[in-house]
């Protein structure tokens, strides 16, 4: 018989305390955010509730749909009691559960708990098919969506010590240790202020992630510039700057070596550079979007071109970073002649703004009113925390409520995944650049009309971008939707391609060869639209790395032999890679 744990009644009083301090401590720190957020909730409900009860026809359909759903549930209590005595029921009345939430096989053996599953279920196809199918603005419908996804996901019996079977089976397994385990690591991340989705002290930057050799041959207010060293004989002539998100930190394209694609670039003969962007602390709140673009950005690419001695430079943005580079683009695609710019790359990177997809449930004038208000900005900036809060939310059942049960219900220490520490290793948002961003790119979408937005004095007119263009989309990306990083090959003029990457924003682009997971499309015709390039586009298994490095390759001209030193006369070596910036905190 396995032991028993200790119950210690002091500690365990201690915890308590504890939990109620930094609970009630949270709640006083950040009361101006909740009271925003549940005004809105009320508001959406109360706008939605007087829209429907002006339209009888409306009404009405809601309540067939309530009708619908009472006549399964009847349906489906009479199925559970004819299979629990070995009857089997018709198809028509059973409810097959497709849930990865309900996988383990306790849902399905025991009637209490199979019944808890599809009438939860049964709810939540209610609540989809009234959002759904009641005629309502764009805006209002896709708000209800979010907040009754929260609802919905925070009320499923997974949740619940009694409602779970997989739970309640494992603590008699560990006669409660597990639960007694769940506890305190329940009270740890209260300490912490945030659950734990990774094993903390599993990773180092320097150590074992960001460990590709290189040297910080620039830096200014808003980042760094890193020069990796080379690894063939012979290397392309012109190089390529990699431009990542301000939103986490530059090494998702520099993980582990096994998963690193700047390792990857390098060791396929480029010379590459990238930005690692300074995480602004507490009162840097003035730095502006414009800085992004000619300090950042611009600068880079300047000085990839002096310290390389190339006539040109190719570049890729990562996600904003891409918005951020089609912005540079534009202004150094006036200098005609002149332009540094050989190619672009957008990788999971919007330009038009018109669907971003999930996001677009919470960002609206309200939210972004409120920022400019100062009402969410703390000391100048936009905390790090905070932003992953939001695209946690996005997602709520795979990275809240999955953590919830695993860390807390099931006492499963969190795994040590490299992805998930930089997810969750986050980095402040300038005030005056995030509040731009969200206005002007987001809300107002002016980035993809021509001549809208006013940079440096510079119209931006994105179809003056006339050089080659590869437009990287992933197949299930939540953040940067693939349809919307389509219609990208439509508003540059250069040549253009689309490749369609399988998964999500992250993984889809973090997808080395070695790992021989998901494919991706390539070659469709372009012009008829997204749907029309799927049809005629070619699948080929495997990472779309190769395929990529084959193009890069035809954009980066003659091979040369590298000069080993990093840096230039003009441009020092200040400090090896990662760099001291990459390594600051929230």
């Amino acid at each position: 018989m396995k032991d028993i744990p200790v119950f210690n009644f002091s500690s365990f009083n201690n915890n308590l305390v504890k939990m109620n301090q930094r609970i009630f401590g949270n709640y006083l720190k950040n009361y101006a955010v909740y009271h925003h957020d549940l005004r809105d909730i009320i508001y959406t409900y109360i706008d939605y509730s007087s829209r429907l009860y002006m339209d009888p026809t409306q009404y009405g359909q809601v309540l067939n749909h309530f009708a619908n759903y009472y006549k399964e549930q009847i349906l489906l209590f009479e199925t559970i009691l004819l299979e629990n005595e070995g009857v089997v029921s018709s198809s028509d009345a059973r409810i097959v559960i497709n849930d990865k939430r309900f996988v383990d096989e306790e849902w399905t053996n025991y009637p209490y708990f199979s019944l808890l599953a599809k009438s939860y279920l049964l709810l939540e196809k209610l609540s989809k098919s009234i959002i759904d199918q009641t005629n309502i603005d764009h805006k209002l419908r896709r708000k209800l969506r979010f907040y009754s996804l929260q609802y919905l996901s925070l009320l499923a019996p997974t949740n619940f010590l009694l409602t779970n079977p997989t739970v309640l089976k494992l603590a008699m397994e560990t006669n409660g240790k597990s639960l007694w385990t769940g506890f305190n690591y329940l009270v740890q991340d209260l300490e912490r202020g945030k659950i734990s989705q990774i094993e903390p002290s599993a990773f180092e930057v320097g150590v074992n992630l960001a460990v590709s050799p290189g040297a910080v041959v620039f830096e200014n207010e808003i980042m760094q510039l890193i020069q990796y060293s080379p690894t063939k004989k012979t290397v392309f002539q012109i190089p390529l700057i990699l431009v990542p998100p301000w939103i986490n930190k530059y090494y998702i394209l520099d993980l582990q070596p096994k998963n690193s694609f700047v390792n990857y670039l390098v060791n396929n003969g480029l010379t590459v550079f990238i930005i690692s962007w300074r995480n602004p602390k507490s009162g840097k709140g003035n730095i502006e979007f414009k800085d992004y673009v000619t300090e950042g950005a611009i600068r880079g690419i300047e000085i990839a071109k002096s310290i390389t001695g190339s006539q040109k430079v190719n570049t890729l943005g990562y996600c904003i970073g891409g918005t951020l580079l089609s912005i540079a683009g534009a202004i150094l695609s006036k200098k005609k002649d002149a332009n540094p710019i050989n190619s672009i790359t957008f990788l999971a990177s919007m330009i038009d703004f018109s669907d971003i997809g999930p996001m677009g449930d919470i960002i609206n004038t309200a939210l972004v009113s409120k920022l400019e208000r100062g009402e969410l900005i703390n000391n100048g900036v936009m905390n790090g925390e905070d932003m992953e809060t939001a695209f946690n939310l996005i997602r709520p059942n795979d990275l809240i409520w999955k953590y919830v049960v695993s860390n807390y219900l099931k006492g499963i220490k969190p795994a040590a995944i490299d992805v998930m520490y930089w997810t969750n290793d986050n980095t402040n948002l300038p005030a005056a650049m995030y509040i731009y961003y969200m206005r002007y790119m987001i809300l107002e979408n002016k980035l993809s009309r021509k001549n809208e937005l006013l940079i440096n004095d510079v119209l931006i007119n994105v179809s003056e971008i006339n050089c080659p263009v590869i437009v990287i989309g992933m197949k299930d990306d939540n953040i940067s939707p693939a349809i919307t990083t389509f219609t990208t090959t439509k508003l540059v003029s250069g040549p253009v391609e689309f490749i369609l990457a399988e998964s999500g924003h992250v993984i889809g682009a973090i997808n080395p060869p070695s790992a021989k997971k998901y494919g991706f499309l390539f070659e469709g015709i372009l012009g008829n639209g997204f749907e029309e390039w799927v049809k005629t586009a070619k699948y080929s298994k495997g990472s779309w790395w190769k395929y990529y490095i084959k193009r890069i390759g035809e954009l980066s001209g003659s091979k040369m032999h590298p000069t080993q030193d990093l840096g230039s006369k003009e441009f020092k070596v200040i400090e090896a890679a990662p760099g001291k910036f990459v390594k600051e905190k929230c």
